[in-house]
């Protein structure tokens, strides 16, 4: 491992989120991006293959030491390190929305939940997860919202061309029991009070069933709320016999 990689190396620990080729130059005036690039494979190559705990990976705005996944929760459990605090499912479904559409307004968001968006919108922009990235061409100019290279960086991609296929995502959802349509986690306390505005029941836009109409269903079978995409909700079976 030469001088530079070793630099490298030493920056990458010490920083606290990812760093660009433009951040690692600083480090030697006299080494080019390429010189970097090279420095940084093989980085990854070392850990790779002397099974480190941690690994370099390729984020949106950079480079950055992550802990490798399968420790991560054992980690967490010991206190080592505290998980994130979560989003709330109304936080999770707007991000989404934004995430699979973008660039998108609040007018079509809210009409894909069925609930006023201005709350979750202020806390993902205050968060940094979304930012305005322009207005429509509709009555008004309305504000365009589009992800962030924070939202890349925090579930792990870098682009948003490389998130899963939204029938990816049903396919991977059967398995576990459930028809297509993205499942979301409650929200804890301190995020209910926070989107407290929206409260009440999501209603989604009609769309086609992606479930064939001969598959077996079993009866009350139902997906678990809208995915990103505003899946209608899906329930089987024959209604019951009346006496």
């Amino acid at each position: 491992m030469n001088h530079l990689t070793k630099l490298l190396e030493a920056a990458l620990f010490s920083a606290a989120h990812a760093l660009s080729i433009r951040d690692l130059k600083g480090l030697d005036p006299d080494a080019s991006a390429a010189d970097i690039e090279q420095g940084l494979a093989g980085l990854r190559e070392h850990y790779e293959a002397h099974d480190h705990g941690f690994e370099l990976v390729e984020l949106a705005d950079g480079y950055q030491l992550v802990t490798r996944a399968e420790f991560a929760e054992a980690i967490v459990q010991a206190r080592i390190a505290r998980r994130p605090r979560k989003l709330s499912t109304a936080a999770l479904e707007t991000l989404a929305i934004i995430a699979y559409r973008q660039p998108v307004g609040r007018a079509e968001i809210e009409e894909i939940r069925g609930v006023a968006a201005d709350g979750v919108l202020k806390s993902l922009q205050e968060r940094g997860l979304i930012d305005v990235t322009g207005r429509g061409e509709g009555l008004g100019r309305p504000l365009l919202y589009g992800t962030t290279a924070s939202f890349l960086e925090m579930i792990g991609l870098g682009e948003v061309a490389e998130l899963p296929k939204l029938d990816q995502l049903s396919v991977a959802l059967r398995p576990m029991g459930a028809q297509p349509g993205l499942t979301l986690p409650s929200p804890d306390e301190e995020e209910a009070e926070e989107f407290a505005s929206d409260a009440g029941e999501l209603e989604t836009p009609e769309l086609p069933e992606t479930v064939p109409e001969d598959a077996p269903r079993e009866a009350g079978a139902l997906a678990d709320g809208p995915g990103p995409d505003g899946l209608a909700e899906v329930q089987g079976g024959d209604p019951p016999e009346q006496p």
